[in-house]
C-alpha cells in the first residue's frame, strides 16, 4: 500500500487528487473501519490510518475519512479547545490559503464567519492568488490560516510581509510549515533542482527549504506577535497515539 501511495502521490498533480479523493475517501473509511485510531475532526475509528508521504513515508497518518493528517488534526484539535473560533458570537472574516480538504466543507458551513479560500491553482480557491501580491485591502482579515504553504514559496519573506499587511490589527494568523526542529537554522539549497533529490531532502518535490527553530523569529521580524505553542504537551498521550498526532509539533500563533 505504501508503494501505491508513493506512487500516486509523486504521479498525480495535487488538483486532480483533490477531485479524485471525493470518489475514493467513501470507499476507503468503509474498508478500513475498526477501533485503534480515531480522527478528532469526524468522531470516526478505523483500524489503520493510511501511509503518506512524497520522499519517506509515514505509517498511519492520513484519515481515511476526513483525509486529514496529524497538522490538521491537531489544529482542529486547538481550535475547538482554546479560540472561540467555532464560538464566537461576532462575525469574523476569514481567510484561508490552499484550503485542506479536512476543514474545507466545515468552515464552509460556519454560520459565524464570512469565509474565503485563496490559492493560485487548487479547485477549491474563491480567489486564485499570488500570496507574494495578494488582492486583498490592508487590515482586512480577523482569521487567517496558511499552513504548509511557506516552504513552497522561493520569496518567503515577501509572503509573511502580505500575511501581516491583510491581518487586522488583533487578528491571529496560524501558519503551520514542515520543521526541523533540531534545525537552528533553515536549510535552503536553490541549486538542487531534481524531484527525486528534493523529495529526499525537503521531503517534498516542491519544497524549497527546510525551517528550523529560527522560523519563528522570522515571523517575528516581520511585526507578528508570534507564541510557540507545543500543543501536543497539554493533551493526554494516550489520545496523542489515539488520534495520530506527531508529538512535539509546535503551532505558530501569530499575532497583529
Amino acid at each position: 500500500m505504501k508503494k501505491l501511495f508513493k506512487l500516486i502521490l509523486n504521479t498525480i498533480p495535487r488538483p486532480i487528487l483533490i477531485r479524485l479523493s471525493y470518489v475514493a475517501r467513501p470507499l476507503l473509511a468503509f474498508f478500513l473501519k475498526g477501533n485503534t485510531f480515531t480522527d478528532p475532526i469526524d468522531g470516526k475509528s478505523f483500524k489503520i490510518f493510511l501511509p503518506y508521504g512524497y520522499g519517506n513515508q509515514r505509517n498511519n497518518v492520513l484519515s481515511p475519512s476526513s483525509l486529514s493528517l496529524e497538522r490538521h488534526r491537531l489544529l482542529w484539535l486547538y481550535l475547538i479547545n482554546e479560540t472561540d473560533f467555532f464560538t464566537s458570537i461576532v462575525k469574523k472574516k476569514v481567510l484561508h490559503f490552499a484550503p485542506e480538504q479536512a476543514f474545507y466543507k466545515l468552515f464552509r458551513k460556519q454560520k459565524n464567519i464570512d469565509y474565503t479560500t485563496t490559492d493560485l491553482f487548487s479547485p477549491l480557491a474563491d480567489v486564485k492568488a499570488d500570496i507574494c501580491n495578494l488582492p486583498f485591502e490592508d487590515n482586512s482579515y480577523d482569521i487567517i490560516f496558511c499552513n504548509h504553504v511557506l516552504e513552497h514559496i522561493p520569496d518567503d519573506t515577501k509572503a509573511m510581509q502580505e500575511l501581516y499587511r491583510v491581518l487586522k490589527p488583533g487578528g491571529m494568523g496560524i501558519f503551520q510549515i514542515p520543521q526541523d526542529l533540531s534545525l537552528d537554522v533553515t536549510f535552503f539549497d536553490d541549486s538542487i533542482t531534481n524531484q527525486k533529490e528534493r523529495a529526499a531532502i525537503f521531503g517534498q518535490y516542491d519544497h524549497v527549504r527546510i525551517y528550523g527553530r529560527d522560523y519563528f523569529d522570522k515571523l517575528r521580524s516581520i511585526g507578528f506577535n508570534v507564541v510557540e505553542e507545543d500543543y501536543t504537551n497539554k493533551i493526554k498521550p494516550e489520545l496523542v497515539k489515539r488520534y495520530c498526532l506527531a508529538k512535539g509539533e509546535i503551532i505558530p500563533i501569530c499575532y497583529k
